[in-house]
């Protein structure tokens, strides 16, 4: 998907919030600061010579995205911080940056904000090659650490593994009560499926494969991050039970239409909102950021990964557990066989 950063605020956010990207695109763009309180600092005046723009420019940018600028590593310094900062100023640079009057306050931009602001400037051809040149690196760095497919990052997450061979033994229960308590009908698994799947996530197999470009060959349930798997568990438990109940209490076997009617009386309950709520953040979210696929239901749920986010599926740990997933793939599937 092309991404434009001048017009997103959640792809502005997803690449700052990714410190592996940061230091990756701070090695590779040679930039040089000042150093302050142990970080690269840059002034007004800085940040519009690089870029190439009027200071008034960077102006009418800040006071346009003060906000979203201030939490990227923008601020103002005064007294004390200020009176530091141009000491650090006066050592790196030999002169002081007051100009003929004196400085009460002064705005700063650590790399970070940097950054931010050069996604924002439309007026720069600098600020353009930048922003290229940040993408760039996001997708080389996603594609390094998953070996050049998405696919399977959801299983980078120490929770997976729990998760996956505990709804693989929901799913059993589920398909038992179909297959024992529900009218012969060879699409009623396939059916069920889905409208759990849209119940939770809006989306079909079919149209969730799609989104993903999965191959027909390629698991769907591979694929759900361990939250995803939480939910859909807790549907197949819940509903394995109520098609039993009512089998039970009607004394035969349901009818397709019945079923339907347990699931829409079960998906109303108002204890799954917070957790489908929850979910569908996780799904279309992570999704966007890390796998670049969009899912149009969920749009309204998109929002930008935090840090813990990245470093979970981008990180040594979940460097660490995929290895130890690929060392154990066949001790992980007799598990799974005998759940």
């Amino acid at each position: 998907m092309s991404k434009d950063l001048t017009t997103s605020k959640i792809d502005r956010q997803n690449i700052l919030n990714n410190d592996l990207a940061i230091n990756e695109i701070q090695k590779k763009s040679h930039l040089k600061g000042i150093n302050f309180e142990n970080k690269i600092i840059f002034t007004k005046s800085m940040v519009a010579l690089f870029y190439e723009v009027d200071e008034r420019t960077i102006e009418r940018y800040i006071s346009s995205f003060s906000e979203e600028l201030k939490l990227n590593g923008y601020e103002i310094l005064r007294g004390k911080r200020l009176k530091e900062f141009i000491s650090a100023y006066i050592k790196q640079f030999g002169s002081d940056i007051n100009v003929g009057t004196k400085i009460t306050v002064l705005g700063i931009f650590d790399f970070k904000a940097f950054l931010n602001i050069g996604m924002l400037l439309a007026e720069s051809e600098k600020a353009r090659i930048l922003r290229q040149m940040m993408l760039d690196i996001v997708i080389d760095l996603i594609n390094k650490k998953t070996g050049g497919s998405t696919k399977y990052i959801n299983q980078r997450d120490k929770d997976f593994i729990s998760a996956y061979l505990q709804e693989e033994n929901y799913r059993r229960q589920f398909t038992d009560a179909l297959k024992y308590y529900v009218e012969d009908n060879r699409f009623k698994y396939a059916h069920f499926t889905d409208l759990i799947y849209v119940s939770i996530f809006k989306e079909k197999a079919k149209e969730y494969k799609k989104i993903l470009d999965l191959k027909a060959s390629d698991k769907v349930r591979d694929t759900f991050y361990s939250e995803i798997l939480d939910i859909i568990a807790a549907y197949e438990c819940g509903l394995a039970d109520a098609i039993k109940e009512e089998y039970i209490k009607q004394g035969r076997k349901l009818s397709c239409r019945e079923v339907e009617s347990i699931l829409e009386k079960f998906e109303n309950m108002a204890l799954w909102k917070p957790l489908i709520h929850r979910g569908r953040i996780k799904m279309a979210s992570r999704d966007m950021a890390l796998r670049d696929a969009f899912h149009y239901q969920l749009s309204e749920y998109i929002q930008p990964l935090d840090k813990e986010e990245y470093e979970k599926f981008l990180g040594a740990a979940g460097e660490e557990l995929e290895r130890l997933m690929q060392e154990n793939k066949d001790v992980l599937k007799r598990l799974k066989e005998r759940e």
